[in-house]
């Protein structure tokens, strides 16, 4: 078996936000204590990291490779890693909420983001899924991000670059960043995408914006938080007509207990995050088959002030 420090290095054109070998100053590691309390910092020669066990001396792990228990000088052990995607954005500054990587995941899969992609993306939020889009499309795809709120913007410019930064804090060749609605700016730009991802409050505000910029058997993606923004949003994309029949669906994530014979779901578990909706881009002029399933009774009552689907008359309310 051959040595592990002797493997080469991932190669930095591939921007992978990784590296093999031995840990070096200005990456960023990840110490796990035995309680399982967590700790990211950038090593640093000649720095200390503190803690309430004591201290560590950035020196003790440059130059080791991953994988290794360090004790403080209080006593306390810790595991040393370098910190992986997922374990980087639910740790990372944030200045918006993250995409969770159970939904990053998703996203990823079920939009069929692929090396080379050209991927829009709106709401940038703190970066989190602009990092594993990045990761997805590789630096010979493009990932554009609207982002309304420049404070927002910033935490996630400094958050990508964190992690797939060089030394000289060159940013992701493949990404662009910019300030605006995105509304408004992506039909003026003229850009052209594979995919869509909208994270933001009212993504059927953007359904005009996303038709005209997708490529026909584009994938539209929204990620909403709420039912009544999953309905509006299910809804608004049916009334359009330029897209497929939009699938809606969300994610549960529940650890378990393994130890012997006690075998047991764990009593933490990320559930409700988000919903998820992706639906295709027809090609220009063409529609979708109307839907021949009739609407579930009360589905479109009086109390329903959504959009309508062809066909669905409006019902009274009773005297």
């Amino acid at each position: 078996m051959s040595d592990p420090g002797s493997q080469p290095d991932v190669p930095p054109e591939a921007w992978a936000g990784v590296h093999r070998g031995p840990l070096r100053e200005g990456e960023w590691v990840r110490l796990v204590d035995s309680k399982g309390r967590r700790h990211n910092f950038c090593l640093e020669a000649g720095k200390r990291f503190f803690s309430n066990r004591g201290h560590l001396e950035h020196d003790e792990l440059i130059g080791r490779e991953e994988g290794f228990t360090v004790t403080s000088s209080g006593g306390g052990e810790y595991l040393v890693f370098r910190p992986l995607l997922s374990e980087f954005v639910v740790s990372m500054p944030r200045g918006a909420a993250v995409v969770y990587p159970k939904d990053s995941a998703q996203i990823i899969a079920m939009a069929d983001v692929f090396p080379g992609a050209h991927v829009v993306e709106a709401g940038v939020g703190s970066g989190a899924l602009t990092c594993s889009l990045l990761r997805a499309v590789g630096p010979h795809g493009r990932v554009l991000s609207f982002e309304r709120r420049e404070e927002f913007a910033e935490v996630a410019r400094r958050n990508v670059t964190q992690f797939f930064g060089t030394k000289d804090d060159h940013g992701h060749p493949a990404w662009e960043l910019r300030l605006g609605d995105l509304a408004e700016e992506l039909p003026a730009s003229g850009e052209r995408c594979d995919r869509l991802i909208l994270d933001m409050l009212a993504p059927w505000e953007c359904l005009e914006a996303a038709a005209s910029a997708l490529l026909p058997g584009g994938i539209l993606c929204a990620y909403v938080a709420t039912t009544t923004q999953l309905s509006r949003t299910v809804e608004s994309i049916r009334v359009h007509g330029g897209f497929t029949e939009p699938q809606a669906w969300e994610s549960l994530v529940r650890d378990w207990h393994v130890e012997g014979l006690a075998v047991r779901p764990g009593h933490a578990m990320i559930g409700h995050t988000a919903f998820l909706v992706t639906a295709r881009r027809m090609a220009p002029g063409q529609r979708p088959p109307m839907k021949r399933r009739r609407p579930a009774p009360g589905a479109y009552g009086p109390d329903y002030t959504g959009p309508r689907p062809p066909g669905v008359p409006v019902e009274l309310p009773e005297e």
